[in-house]
């Protein structure tokens, strides 16, 4: 059987066939993938990996007339400058040091544009797996707490936590002792009272 990048000529066509009436229904490539993947059972991954294959293709004639009059295209993506990627981190951080998610940063930065708040989460993150030292220089120099100081905040806030919590324990087993210690006194007020009576 005549494979094109690893799905069958006829499976092909049916996921460019797919793709064309999703996007001129006005989905986008991540839902179209999301629900290619799960009426094939691929993974969305490898739908979408599968798709920006095929456009890379350009050499195979049979993908050249598969994808003939689709208007289908991988769209350019343009790299963070460094100084992009420096005015980012500086923006997450500073929202990170007001309290506010990763997440929601990068949705504030990206105004509501979703592949704009991906490309900033990814680089985000990115850049905290590779170059943690870079997000830790940015925080010292915009005065907000790095990791470490957070961290030992949270540890605090817990001893300080189960502090209060041991004490109010204690507080409770001596609170309940005094009432057994009552509720029998009240028993004895009550027995000496039908005696007199």
């Amino acid at each position: 059987m005549n494979k094109i990048n690893g799905y069958s000529e006829e499976e092909a066509k049916k996921f460019v066939k797919f793709v064309c009436d999703g996007k001129q229904s006005g989905k986008t490539l991540t839902y179209l993938f999301g629900q290619y993947a799960a009426k094939s059972g691929r993974a969305r991954g490898s739908v979408r990996n599968y798709y920006y294959a095929l456009l890379r293709s350009t050499g195979d004639e049979r993908v050249k007339k598969l994808l003939s009059g689709t208007r289908l295209k991988a769209e350019q993506i343009c790299a963070f400058t460094e100084e992009e990627t420096e005015e980012i981190l500086k923006k997450i951080i500073e929202q990170k040091s007001r309290g506010v998610s990763v997440r929601k940063a990068v949705l504030n930065l990206a105004e509501g544009d979703d592949k704009l708040m991906l490309r900033y989460q990814n680089k985000y993150r990115n850049i905290l797996n590779k170059q943690p030292e870079r997000i830790e220089r940015i925080m010292r120099e915009n005065g907000a707490a790095s990791q470490s100081a957070i961290e030992e905040v949270e540890r605090q806030i817990n001893k300080l936590y189960d502090s209060l919590a041991q004490s109010l324990k204690e507080e409770n087993i001596k609170l309940l002792a005094d009432c057994k210690r009552l509720k029998e006194e009240n028993e004895l007020l009550k027995r000496q009272l039908k005696i007199y009576n």
